[in-house]
Formats: structure tokens, sequence, C-alpha cells
């Protein structure tokens, strides 16, 4: 049986650690929460974005505007992936369940015939494809959990231009996607060529008088709108982040506690032992001494 005076650091320890994680939970709790706040925020004006280029859209158009080419033949021969991790861990399995959704649609271009461009965000998935001595064309690490317009804008915009330069055929980006704080699939989303969204629910176009003229309105709302499916994958990976950090910090809490409850009966039982002992030897050294 362990010895009560180790059995007592071990509890000491598994103390601070449970203190950590539960301070740690309460921080990522109060983070999640104004991260929930961009997420929700970015929605409207996606959602606006989205219904006024799919009142615009004519196929007629697609041929004037190089953000909307199909590659040729529908055969992708360079694809640009945009990878979005975190720069921190204790997350539990978020970063991993991102490096390998990344890592499958790499195997699936590849697959298909295509070449890959990596571009990474977040430490974690850096150091680990510099570990797998994959390379990468572009890393940013120092975006974090509070990413800006202008963060989607400075690393879309060279995929934008190399797109439209005919250089990549198709663009993906690889993100959490947050639907709630416990549910943050890893998700691959094509970004370019843009797909013309669908407005659901309507079933006429309407009539509008555009001053000036759609093709021109389009012009602007195209690189708009890309750089706003980036920022949404940013913002949605950086809430979904925090959501699995309170979630393993919980779990670690909750594991500390359990391990806490063994080691105090652990040590109950091993001191009512050596109490049990000591009067033990007591009662013999009475009775030498009587003999």
């Amino acid at each position: 049986m362990a010895k009560a005076r180790e059995l007592r650091r071990r509890i000491r320890s598994v103390q601070s650690t449970r203190q950590i994680t539960r301070t740690m939970e309460m921080v990522s709790t109060s983070k999640l929460k104004r991260a929930q706040d961009r997420v929700v925020g970015a929605r409207p004006y996606a959602a606006a974005l989205a219904e006024v280029m799919a009142e615009l859209y004519a196929p007629e158009l697609a041929e004037d505007f190089p953000l909307l080419r199909q590659p040729e033949g529908g055969k992708i021969r360079r694809a640009g992936l945009l990878l979005i991790t975190s720069n921190r861990g204790l997350c539990g399995a978020f970063n991993a369940n991102l490096i390998r959704e990344g890592r499958r649609r790499i195997a699936e271009l590849e697959g298909q015939g295509a070449a890959v461009d990596l571009h990474l965000v977040g430490k974690k998935g850096v150091n680990f494809f510099r570990f797998t001595k994959r390379k990468a064309v572009s890393t940013r690490i120092d975006i974090g959990d509070r990413p800006t317009a202008t963060h989607a804008a400075e690393l879309v915009e060279p995929l934008m231009q190399q797109f439209a330069d005919g250089q990549l055929d198709a663009v993906d980006v690889v993100f959490a996607k947050f639907n709630s704080a416990v549910s943050t699939p890893p998700t691959t989303l094509r970004i370019l060529p843009v797909a013309p969204p669908q407005v659901s629910g309507r079933t006429d176009r309407p009539f509008f008088i555009l001053q000036p003229s759609a093709a021109a309105i389009l012009e602007r709302l195209l690189p708009l709108y890309v750089r706003n499916q980036v920022y949404r994958a940013l913002v949605e990976t950086a809430a979904a982040e925090h959501g699995a950090r309170r979630t393993a910090m919980k779990n670690a809490t909750d594991a500390a506690g359990d391990m806490l409850d063994i080691l105090r009966r652990t040590y109950n039982r091993a001191r009512q032992a050596q109490i049990t002992q000591e009067i033990a030897e007591i009662v013999g050294g009475a009775e030498a001494l009587q003999g």
C-alpha cells in the first residue's frame, strides 16, 4: 500500500491541476461567448450578400468574370488548399481532426491527378506539416483567435489573383464549422470557382432596374463574397476552438475530481493501516514490559 506521505503529495498535485483546468474552463467559456457573437454577427451580412448575388447572377454573365470560371473539361490540374488550425493546444482532438480532414482532401485531389498548393493558418498545422516535411506555399501564425476581415483579405487575395490568372483551377478551405459549442465538425468548402448561391423558397425572379449594371455590381460583389467566405471560416474555427477547449478542460476537471476521490480513499485506508500498526506496536511493547 502506498505510503501516506506520498499520497498526500499526489493529492496536492491533483488539486493544483484541477484548479488550473477549472480556471482554463472558465476563461474558455468567457472567450466562447465573444467568439459566438462574432459568428452570429457575420451571418446576416453573408446571407444578404448571397441573396443579392443569387438575384443578379445570370448564366450569360459567367464568361465575363474570372472568379466564376470553371476548369476546362471539369478537370482540376492545380488546386489551392487553405487549412485553418489553432495556435494553441489543450483542446482535445480539435486540431487533429482538422489536420486529418486536410490530409484527406489533399489525398483526394492528388488522387484525381491535381497538384496541391498548401496554405496553412495556425501553429498546429504548420508544425505538423513541417514535421512530415510537406512544403507549404504560405504560413500564417499571427492571426490568433480574433480574426478580422483584413486577415481574411490578406489570406485570399493572392489566391484570387492566381485563380484569375489561370494558375489555379480551384481553391478549397478546411475549417471547423461551428454548429454549437459541442458540434464543430471539420468541413471542406470550395470557395473558387464561385458557385452562384441559390435562394431557397423563391420560384419567381423579381424584375430590377439596376444602376450600374448587374455586371458592374457583380464585379464588386464577387471578391467581397470570397473574402466573406474566408472570414466566416476564420471566425467559426476560432469559436470552435474555444468550445473544444472548454469541453476538454471540463473533462479534465471532472477526471481530476474522480482521481481525488480515489486518492483520498486510498490515503484514508493507508492512514488507518498505519494507525492500526502503531497501536499494535504500542500494545506489544506494553505486554513485553509487563512480562
